[in-house]
């Protein structure tokens, strides 16, 4: 298990949460429903993503945006464009409100300037709260890279029905968006997350991975460096310069992440039941940890997060 692919998990396109919708200028798509991850792309045409506070953003043909929620944005033919908003979600309007078409699974044939194809995610929780912690408002990544074959499937796909048709398009919405954010994170120019970076690290990464994979070890700084073939004082050195923190302060933090989510997930699970899935044998000492690294204790956190 990577990092990456820790923070992810659980950031699923399901249903209803699919759109396509075919476009003839002038319009202005507004969506509201305060997703905490949208994902924008179009085929055949551009537009312009604006979001309530923030700069627009060009969306050409086969460039993808991903907005992060819960701000409003809109779609739009052009910036000041004449068109009344239509307000979209999980639903958006009929033809008769607008000449905008749009649900799960659905592709309009008839002649149109733009094909645009949404996602909406759920990304809740303490450990996809990482991942959005990493990302801006509204990133773009060009067409013309990794996601441009997963955009020749989903054209395929969302212009017949057929049986399964649904769990096909979230699939691939969910490759798309794995793709773009491994994109944005590449580019040149980026300044991604340090985990992000460090997991390309021979020391580093072999270190994360092997915490991720199994957070409630009982990981030492020596047994962590011999896994990656280095002396202590080498994967010491190289962790923080990498990631800004020792590696057990790290993986002491991940662990808090992990709680916090556990915490409001089990309802019934004890204090101690907790500790022991993230790798405390006391309940005192993880409670004493998760004070340190959150501010409250765990039974107040879960009063809060549950109130």
């Amino acid at each position: 298990m990577d990092v990456f692919a820790d923070l992810i998990r659980g950031v699923r396109a399901h249903g209803s949460l699919f759109g396509s919708s075919m476009l003839t200028p002038p319009w202005s798509l507004h969506f509201a429903d305060g997703a905490p991850l949208t994902l924008c792309t179009v085929l055949g045409g551009a537009g312009w993503i604006v979001p309530e506070h923030g700069v627009p953003v060009p969306l050409r043909d086969r460039d993808t945006v991903v907005v992060r929620g819960p701000e409003p944005f809109s779609f739009v033919d052009e910036v000041g464009t004449r068109a009344d908003p239509v307000a979209c979600g999980q639903h958006c309007a009929v033809p008769g409100q607008g000449g905008t078409r749009h649900r799960r699974g659905w592709h309009d044939t008839g002649d149109a300037d733009v094909a645009l194809i949404v996602g909406a995610y759920p990304a809740r929780g303490e450990i996809n709260g990482r991942l959005l912690e990493a990302l801006p408002g509204v990133l773009r990544v060009d067409g013309g890279g990794t996601g441009d074959g997963v955009l020749d499937h989903l054209a395929e796909e969302v212009a017949i029905d057929r049986p399964g048709q649904q769990v096909v398009l979230d699939r691939l919405l969910d490759w798309m968006l794995v793709c773009t954010l491994r994109e944005w994170f590449d580019r040149p120019d980026g300044r991604p997350p340090a985990w992000w970076a460090a997991q390309h690290d021979p020391v580093v990464g072999v270190a994360l991975r092997r915490m991720h994979a199994d957070p409630a070890a009982p990981w030492t700084v020596a047994t962590l460096a011999g896994g990656a073939g280095v002396a202590r004082a080498t994967l010491a050195k190289r962790f923080a310069e990498l990631m800004g923190e020792p590696p057990l302060t790290y993986l002491t933090r991940w662990r808090m992440t992990l709680a916090a989510e556990l915490l409001v997930e089990r309802a019934s699970a004890t204090i101690a039941d907790i500790a022991r899935t993230v790798g405390y044998s006391d309940p005192f000492g993880f409670s004493a940890a998760f004070k340190r690294v959150r501010g409250v204790n765990p039974s107040e956190f879960r009063r809060q997060a549950t109130g």
